[in-house]
């Protein structure tokens, strides 16, 4: 535990010259201690209760007051998420999550589409940028979406407090943004991962191509693509696919076992980058009575196999996990803020707060990497390397999981507020670990029986 809270003080230390004096420095601490708190929800007035201030007012300040670059300890976090996840193969994800709000006086508030509640709502959108590895996942990037209604009324904007700079941009264009600073921070960057929102803007697809770094980007059924035989709907390319064109790939294990799909890959005639190559669609095929069909728009600078590509869309799930980890667990979602750039900074500290939670468990798998699953697609069948399904070992069930995100946010809570023994707090999370353990081996063992029959190889 004296590790982990020495790596706290570590990136706070990083991130306190972005602050110019130490009243908001300190409040600042405050806040994310706050944010790292058992409490229920994690706005300024709870926050404030937490940190037994007299009033609100203080955390309000730091949101809505004091000096300080929310911007710069933005850069701050994605270097320190680079420095400690960055892989070879790690992917930059692009995605929207929104906030549900009531009234109309919060930035960019308006009745729109959010996936977060699947309808629309009255609600905030913002669209973020997060690093997903092998070692991880975290937060790199943020940026308000602000609609046409918003950018277009002055009155409104005063009000709100957003800059005459800023203008109205799409969530891609805001998306390209990010790619941009991220890649400023890790030179290495080879792959982005988004959905149909992303996979549609061809600004950021030529973007991409022309800095030679590699996408796998969510697409529509009915976009079209140039074929050997004309053009075509990618969800007509499917049924072509002949049978032994199909390999089955788990993207990665999730909780309960490998993620098992069909997947195919098409050439297209479409061609991009200074290397000329061609753009391929990946089909994503369930293997479920359904047999849903979803359809991704690859190109990779240099020839790269399918398991690398099944790799990078699996991925994307990546910032679903941080979109829910950073609303239960360091209230992403719980500010009150109407302001602009109070949104940017409670959302800038509950990013930073969430990095060093899923740093330290990256490093917690590092120093015990038993239990630790598989975040790399694996394939089963045909393919010279890939194994049959009946041949992949469960996870152990006597081992415990490594520490977890949520258990770190939890165990660091419960000793600084609780006062209870070490070796009790101890126990008990060595009691769930080995708990989940098991779990996860016996799920693991059904989903492998329930795929056994279809994957097995001839």
């Amino acid at each position: 535990m004296a590790v982990w809270e020495a790596g706290l003080e570590d990136l706070l230390g990083r991130v306190a010259g972005c602050f110019p004096n130490e009243q908001p420095r300190a409040q600042a601490r405050a806040y994310v201690a706050g944010l790292l708190s058992r409490t229920e929800r994690k706005n300024g007035w709870t926050l404030a209760e937490f940190s037994r201030d007299s009033g609100p007012q203080k955390m309000q300040r730091l949101l809505n007051e004091y000096a300080w670059n929310a911007d710069a300890v933005r850069d701050i976090v994605a270097a320190y998420v680079a420095e400690n996840l960055v892989e070879p193969d790690g992917v930059l994800v692009v995605d929207e999550t929104g906030f549900l709000k009531k009234g109309d006086r919060s930035a960019g508030v308006q009745r729109q589409y959010s996936g977060t509640a699947g309808r629309i709502e009255n609600c905030q959108l913002g669209v973020f940028a997060a690093y997903v590895s092998g070692k991880g996942r975290a937060f790199v990037d943020r940026e308000l979406y602000l609609p046409a209604s918003w950018t277009d009324d002055r009155a409104r904007r005063g009000a709100a407090g957003v800059p005459r700079r800023v203008g109205f941009a799409t969530k891609p264009l805001l998306a390209l943004d990010m790619i941009r600073r991220f890649r400023l921070t890790c030179r290495t960057l080879r792959w982005v991962a988004g959905d149909e929102a992303y996979g549609a803007d061809p600004e950021l697809r030529d973007w991409l191509e022309e800095h030679q770094i590699g996408f796998v980007l969510g697409i529509r059924r009915d976009l079209e693509v140039t074929t050997a035989v004309g053009r075509r709907r990618v969800d007509e390319l499917a049924a072509p696919v002949p049978s032994d064109a199909w390999e089955i790939y788990s993207a990665a294990d999730g909780s309960k076992g490998p993620r098992l799909y069909d997947w195919a890959l098409v050439d297209t005639t479409d061609r991009a980058g200074f290397e000329n190559r061609p753009h391929q669609v990946l089909i994503r095929r369930g293997r479920d009575q359904k047999r849903e069909l979803a359809f991704f728009l690859t190109h990779s600078p240099t020839p790269v196999p399918l398991a690398t590509l099944v790799t990078v869309a699996g991925r994307r799930w990546g910032i679903e996990e941080c979109f829910q980890s950073g609303k239960n667990e360091v209230g992403l979602d719980h500010y009150q803020v109407r302001l602009y750039h109070g949104w940017y900074r409670h959302i800038t500290l509950a990013m930073l707060t969430h990095a060093w939670l899923a740093v330290t468990a990256a490093r917690s798998r590092t120093d015990s990497p038993a239990g630790t699953p598989t975040t790399a697609a694996t394939g089963y069948q045909r393919l010279s390397d890939s194994i049959p399904i009946a041949d992949r070992a469960a996870p152990d069930k006597n081992l415990m999981i490594p520490f977890t995100l949520n258990e770190i946010r939890h165990l660091i809570a419960l000793l600084r507020e609780e006062h209870l023994p070490a070796a009790l707090v101890t126990k008990w999370s060595n009691w769930r670990r080995r708990h989940q353990a098991t779990a996860r081996h016996y799920h693991f063992r059904r989903r492998i029986h329930a795929a056994q029959p279809a994957a097995t190889p001839a």
